[in-house]
């Protein structure tokens, strides 16, 4: 093919129906055929961004190896489809006017007056076509963020209008996500949110080609049929998404319904045979696991299972590896004192002390670290967690009292983790951390090198601060060890504690290079060393 064809995913009547699950499950199954897809997200808010926007603001912000700050829809992409994202694949309100405004500051639109339509609308267009410049692409599928009649999402329902208008309908379609809300008063799926949904999709000069119906009873073929007259598609276009045990079931559910047929039907593209067999595979793996254990997730975002959606996903995928179902009891590290942790952390195979910023809920994350090490239960400290681990080792072996984050006391007298060098200067919070990919090299001997089995591997990183090297002696001992540097900054990347079962902290953060086709191997391990710890004590 010499030129990609277009997917557009809208949504609407609801948001969080899940787009970003259908278009990773439908990529999937165009990946199974031979198809090479790609994904991107247009978010509607005006953030440049999700940088700066707290989780519970807008979930887990999934970051890229080229250092993109992005949405955790891109993390579903990446784990569906075993490959990487980037910059492209995320283009937001924000970012699309900063571009606009900053050519009209340098005059590029030859004085011409400035507007949704053409100057916005084309700048969408580009975004949307830069990630279709791979030319080994098949497919680009553009999921469109909010619901359709939400104001903020006009220009980008406009601009999909024209790609399709410039495009042809045989090159570019669009699939509706949809909800049918079920009354248990009355016992009734009912389809009239759907017609003004698609209705409005109408007004707006869109049709949808293929309807996607969210629903938690089944659609049967008379609602189909009705649901296919009053939004004009094909009975065949009419897809039924009823709620599934797991994300990971999606694809296969989307297969039955025959959602990847009628899509390459009308792409005019040739069906082929899928092979799922290692998806298939994994979630045979998942439904019949041959133990179970119990792993405590301490953070400070924990009403919200969207803040560390990328943790949860990386445990589910470790855990096939090791035929163990794994049980996350989510903690409030802010609840956690020492009248209580005995009973907060009972039964617990295995502790992670998640990222995060801030002072909040800090004192707990020392508290959990301690009893962890103290009680040789597994622990993995991710980010903030490996930070914290370094603090309590200084505070309670080492003695050194006043041990702390600058984060946490900007004037401590001992800062053990410091403000990097290269952040000290900068006064702009957005995109400014060290952020993507970066260098670790393993030290031999290390139980991290016989994970990882290599010795340079790369990470993605987001954080500001880091352990201060003028700590070196004072802290490392032959039990507490570095376990991975930076080649070229020396930044501590990996600590262990030798005299413990499994004692590892990571300054940047393997869930986001998890997938259901690689599971990261710290965590895998992680994971494997919980079971031994389960089975030890039962």
């Amino acid at each position: 093919m010499t030129k990609p064809k277009y997917i557009f995913v809208t949504g609407g009547v609801t948001s969080s129906l899940g787009k970003g699950i259908i278009s990773a499950s439908l990529a999937k199954l165009l990946q199974s055929q031979g198809y090479n897809s790609a994904i991107q997200k247009l978010d509607p808010y005006i953030n440049v961004d999700p940088g700066t926007l707290n989780p519970y603001e807008h979930g887990e912000c999934y970051v890229t190896d080229d250092g993109a700050e992005t949405d955790l829809d891109l993390g579903h992409y990446e784990r569906f489809l075993g490959t990487n994202t980037s910059q492209k694949n995320n283009i937001t309100t924000g970012r699309i006017y900063q571009n606009v405004i900053n050519k009209e500051r340098k005059g590029e639109f030859l004085g011409k007056t400035v507007q949704v339509v053409p100057h916005i609308t084309n700048e969408i267009k580009e975004n949307i076509r830069n990630l279709a410049e791979d030319k080994s692409l098949d497919i680009v599928i553009t999921e469109i963020g909010g619901t359709v009649g939400d104001i903020e999402s006009l220009p980008y329902i406009e601009a999909v209008r024209q790609i399709i208008y410039e495009e042809g309908s045989e090159n570019a379609i669009v699939i509706h996500l949809t909800l049918i809300p079920y009354l248990r008063a009355t016992g009734e799926l009912k389809t009239k949110p759907t017609q003004h949904s698609v209705k409005t999709l109408m007004e707006l000069g869109l049709k949808a080609d293929i309807l996607v119906c969210r629903s938690e009873k089944t659609v049967n073929l008379d609602l189909r049929k009705k649901i296919a007259l009053f939004c004009n598609v094909k009975i065949d276009s009419v897809i039924e998404s009823i709620d599934v045990d797991t994300i990971y079931d999606v694809p296969l559910k989307m297969m039955e319904e025959g959602l990847d047929t009628i899509t390459i039907k009308k792409l005019g593209l040739k069906s082929k045979e899928p092979n799922l067999d290692k998806w298939k595979n994994f979630l045979h793996k998942l439904r019949n696991p041959k133990n179970e254990i119990k792993i405590g997730l301490i953070g400070k975002y924990i009403e919200l299972k969207d803040s560390y959606k990328s943790i949860l996903e990386s445990l589910i995928h470790a855990g096939t590896e090791n035929d163990v179902k794994v049980n996350v009891k989510s903690i409030h590290s802010e609840y956690i004192n020492e009248e209580n942790i005995n009973d907060k952390l009972d039964g617990l195979n295995g502790l992670i002390v998640a990222p995060g910023f801030g002072q909040r809920g800090i004192d707990g994350k020392i508290l959990t670290i301690e009893f962890a090490r103290v009680n040789n239960i597994p622990f993995f400290g991710i980010c903030l967690g490996m930070q914290m681990a370094v603090i309590e080792y200084a505070k309670n072996v080492k003695k050194i009292n006043d041990a702390n984050s600058t984060e946490i006391s900007e004037k401590c007298k001992n800062p053990i983790i410091d403000l990097m060098t290269n952040q000290k200067e900068i006064i702009n919070k957005g995109g400014t951390m060290r952020l993507g990919a970066w260098d670790c090299e393993i030290i031999k001997n290390t139980k991290s090198y016989s994970i990882y089995n290599k010795k340079l591997i790369s990470e993605r990183h987001r954080h500001r601060y880091e352990f201060n090297n003028y700590y070196n002696d004072k802290i490392f001992d032959e039990n507490f060890v570095k376990a991975g540097i930076n080649p070229n900054t020396d930044l501590v990347e990996i600590i262990e504690n030798n005299s413990h079962p499994w004692f590892i902290g990571v300054q940047f953060h393997p869930e986001y290079k998890s997938s259901v086709s690689n599971p990261h191997p710290l965590f895998v391990d992680f994971v494997g060393a919980s079971l031994k710890n389960f089975l030890k004590n039962n």
